[in-house]
């Protein structure tokens, strides 16, 4: 089952409700959802019954988690849960749900277009836009603060950095001087926003140029919290951390004059670990393209390697590419 997208187990659970259930859940979601959905339904063959149990047994845990959560807040829900469940599953439950919850608030801001988002809060105190953001998706989140004046900029991302919760009364604080209409929310005595793992996303996301000057003055102003940043990221540089399998597959996957133009900016120790790692021949017509490139602006290249690290980041959020970034991996049997 561990082997299952999110999106695969949610098919599962819709097929084990039948046709008709499943016809008024669809009622509920949008088109992309409903879409996507009926996609995974589509490509499911057979799954064995153990699976299924698996699934549907781990979807019950998170609607009665949901539930305590809702009718009696976090502390409420983790006294419940540790009984029922001890205090690891309770602990893995709750961080599961307070995720999906923190999704169904702010819904407008992931589908606005960032430029209408921009306009909204560029006024605002960097407190407000940091929280904004942190409900915003990393690639909105990204744009806009590398549009923010360079000193709100920094700002923000430390903000967004060292945000661990927020109570729902101040999010509907700013809900209104945004004068928003948004969706209920939940009565959960607090929601986790923001954060070391977010602000990582964001910067991932983020031009080049924009990602060094934000690290250069963080360093200046908190060296551990950029540190801790840095840590979670995935840069262009970082190719050096990847076996060669996971070198092998993104090179198959990139485009080639986008791998040409990042060598011409790359240095030594990445060039050599992507060149060993290719055929004779690939190499052989790499090199001969660097050769016959000239006056290639930073900016250029900084794109070409960006666009190949978002490829890295695809491999690995759909599973094919691994990538560790120090410390020993821990595998479950």
């Amino acid at each position: 089952m561990s082997a299952l997208t999110e999106a695969q187990k949610a098919a599962t659970i819709v097929i084990s409700l039948g046709s008709e259930t499943a016809a008024q859940v669809y009622k509920f979601l949008s088109e992309e959802e409903i879409e996507k959905l009926t996609y995974e339904i589509a490509k499911i063959q057979k799954l064995g019954s153990e699976d299924v149990e698996a699934i549907l047994s781990d979807f019950y845990s998170l609607c009665l988690t949901q539930k305590v959560v809702t009718e009696g807040g976090v502390n409420y829900a983790r006294t419940v849960l540790e009984k029922a469940f001890g205090a690891q599953v309770a602990a893995s439950l709750l961080e599961r749900v307070t995720r999906s919850l923190k999704t169904k608030a702010f819904e407008f801001i992931r589908k606005a277009d960032y430029k209408n988002l921009m306009t909204t809060i560029q006024n605002e105190n960097p407190q407000t836009i940091a929280l904004v953001l942190s409900y915003a998706r990393s690639d909105q989140a990204s744009t806009i603060i590398a549009e923010l004046p360079k000193d709100v900029r920094i700002e923000v991302v430390e903000r967004i950095a060292k945000m661990d919760r927020t109570s729902p009364e101040i999010v509907n604080q700013v809900e209104k001087v945004l004068e928003r209409k948004f969706a209920s929310m939940v009565s959960t005595d607090f929601m986790e926003v923001g954060g070391i793992n977010y602000i990582a996303d964001v910067m991932n996301h983020i031009d080049r140029s924009s990602e060094k000057y934000i690290f250069d003055e963080l360093y200046k102003r908190d060296a551990k919290l950029a540190d801790e940043i840095r840590k979670k990221m995935f840069i262009f540089e970082d190719i050096v951390l990847l076996d060669s399998m996971a070198i092998q597959s993104f090179l198959r996957e990139i485009d080639s004059k986008d791998l040409v133009v990042a060598l011409k900016g790359a240095n030594q120790e990445v060039a050599d670990i992507i060149f060993q790692n290719m055929s004779q021949r690939m190499g052989e017509t790499v090199r001969s393209d660097m050769e016959y490139l000239h006056n290639v602006r930073m900016r250029d290249v900084e794109e070409a390697q960006q666009r190949i690290v978002a490829v890295i980041r695809k491999l690995e959020e759909e599973g094919e590419i691994i990538i560790s970034k120090g410390g020993k991996d821990e595998f479950i049997d």
